[in-house]
């Protein structure tokens, strides 16, 4: 596969996630107008926002069991299509029930990604795919700002129901770029084994080997790790605002300026902690695991560091918050990256789906557990404690898949060994000494 067309599916897929997250965040900011319009209380339109995370939980395993077992290029097609027919359906919905229904079914597309990095996986070699994972999902944290830029630009001017017609069609668009730009590699050709090897075998989803990820230690503790792992910024993302702003004093262009500050760093942390994945992946299959260790362990003991600070020193407040930020995203790349070290190119997809559905479970519980414990004490004392506990859970899981993980990519080169010297067997040529 051409360097060059190899990274136009990143751009593709980069502006895809982009986007998406866009139009997936900016409903937070439009929130006020949309409540007007249907005349709505908070708590229903906290259903509105729970419906799609329910919806989106649900269609994990779905999605990771249809991308190992057909063409996942025009499946992420269909993903687009349907992010921009239901944002279109969301946007004319004329009553409070059809909008919840509406905005529901836009969870369908949210729990997509998984196809993303399997696909990504199978134009880079493992090597790589730390950095370009980085890469991916340098565009979430920079979807929320796109978002809030474009929603406070528009809200007031042309309607929040136009907003979502322009996400809308730009999901519609990215469908037929996705569909008839982006081809379907071989599953596992880029593996080092198999990089030379003509395959004329087509290996897809069986349930014995999706079953058998269960009895991976390394995916074992990853699932576990991924129920702690999105404690802190499930946390960070739905407390955080109102902390600054009701606990610190924050207000105004102080809020703004240290939010965006905090939102941009932490975005630089997605690529730099990919790359240096990669890089000591290298030396050592424990490499990637060391990186996402110490990031969770940096987490933690700045973010105590950041909530000591007195109220009233802001700059030194907003120093250790990007430093923390910065830290924060390491262990993203490297576990989607550590995923495809240790399983089957026919399985990735249900693999990371599976892991991003426990995820999501945790995700539902954090923000519930930060609201009765600032109930009876304080959000500062709720934010602190539940993510300095989770990131200590998470480096001690790490610490146990920096153990046992060479085992577990040494059985998985095994295995593509194997199949090379078959589809070598097949076509007469002699196996390499």
């Amino acid at each position: 596969m051409k360097s060059r067309y190899r990274w136009f599916v990143v751009a593709t897929f980069f502006i895809f996630m982009l986007l998406h997250q866009s139009d997936k965040l900016l409903i937070g900011t439009l929130t006020p107008n949309i409540m007007e319009t249907f005349g709505i209380s908070m708590t229903q339109m906290g259903a509105i926002s729970t419906g799609a995370l329910i919806v989106g939980a649900l269609f994990y395993p779905i999605w990771g069991y249809l991308y190992d077992r057909y063409a996942r290029a025009k499946l992420l097609a269909l993903a687009s299509l349907l992010w921009g027919a239901t944002t279109w359906l969301n946007a004319i919905a004329p009553t409070y029930r059809s909008f919840l229904i509406t905005r529901a079914s836009t969870g369908i597309d949210d729990s997509s990604y998984p196809g993303i990095y399997s696909l990504i996986a199978d134009y880079f070699s493992p090597n790589k795919r730390g950095r370009v994972y980085g890469l991916l999902q340098l565009a979430m944290p920079l979807g929320f700002l796109v978002g809030m830029a474009l929603a406070l630009a528009l809200r007031d001017t042309i309607g929040w129901r136009a907003v979502f017609y322009i996400t809308g069609t730009l999901g519609v668009l990215l469908a037929a770029v996705i569909f008839f730009g982006v081809k379907e590699p071989q599953r596992g050709h880029s593996e080092p084994e198999l990089a030379d090897v003509e395959m004329s075998t087509t290996y897809r989803f069986s349930w014995p080997v999706a079953l058998g990820l269960f009895k991976k230690r390394t995916m074992r503790l990853l699932f576990l790790q991924g129920f702690f792992g999105v404690f802190p910024w499930n946390v960070i993302n739905f407390w955080f605002f109102t902390f600054l702003e009701k606990e610190r004093g924050y207000e105004g262009n102080a809020l703004y300026v240290t939010m965006a500050a905090a939102v941009l760093v932490l975005a630089a942390g997605y690529p730099v902690g990919g790359a240096l994945g990669d890089a000591l992946f290298k030396r050592t299959p424990r490499g990637r695991a060391i990186v996402a260790t110490i990031g969770v362990l940096m987490g933690a003991i700045l973010m105590v560091l950041t909530l000591s600070v007195p109220a009233e020193n802001q700059t030194l407040f907003l120093i250790l918050l990007a430093a923390t930020a910065f830290f924060i995203p390491f262990a993203g790349p490297n576990l989607v990256s550590t995923v495809s070290d240790v399983t089957l190119p026919e399985v990735r997809s249900t693999a990371i789906s599976i892991q991003y559905l426990i995820e999501s479970i945790g995700a539902a519980l954090a923000p519930l557990m930060a609201g009765y414990i600032a109930d009876r004490s304080s959000l500062g004392t709720a934010i602190l404690s539940i993510n300095t506990v989770a990131w200590l859970i998470c480096g001690v899981i790490y610490l146990g898949v920096i153990f046992i993980i060479p085992r577990d990519i040494d059985a998985l080169r095994h295995e593509m060994q194997e199949r090379a010297d078959y589809e070598r067997s097949l076509a007469g040529e002699a196996f390499p000494s």
